[in-house]
């Protein structure tokens, strides 16, 4: 069972078209980054930094190969897994998470998040929220008119 802090970065690693994309382009076998670069139609410097975030998800491994040649090639291949994302196991990863430091940017004590201290005092739409003086600003009854 992956921890909760494994899943979630399993999950930000598939979670961008080109990974994806580089996944795809791997089943067929392993391959060196010049070649992907260029089936995948993207730099070599953007590819490597998705091929990183893969491998360091470990959905992805890399090894570092001699060519007849004698210039160095960086291979990529996949590495097997398969994930089973249901409510109980997402429970179960959850409770393994780090701590708070560690939360997404939508969490309720994430610095940058509506409503948190430090945070965002805008609030949303049709909420009340307290200004700098420690007033209470309701939502605005005006409508806009063309």
């Amino acid at each position: 069972m992956l921890t909760g802090d494994e899943l979630l970065k399993v999950l930000g690693a598939l979670g961008n078209p080109h990974r994806m994309r580089i996944v795809a382009a791997l089943l067929d076998g392993r391959d060196y980054v010049s070649r992907l670069a260029r089936e995948l139609a993207i730099g070599r410097p953007l590819l490597h930094m998705h091929l990183q975030r893969l491998e360091a998800a470990g959905l992805v491994r890399g090894e570092l190969e001699l060519s007849e040649g004698g210039k160095a090639m960086k291979y990529f291949e996949l590495t097997p897994f398969c994930f089973a994302l249901t409510p109980r196991t997402i429970g179960a990863a959850a409770a393994t998470l780090g701590g708070a430091g560690e939360q997404g940017p939508d969490a309720p004590d994430a610095p940058d998040a509506p409503g948190a201290p430090g945070g965002d005092a805008r609030g949303s739409v049709g909420e009340d929220t307290t200004t700098a003086g420690g007033t209470t600003a309701g939502p605005s009854t005006k409508e806009k008119t063309t």
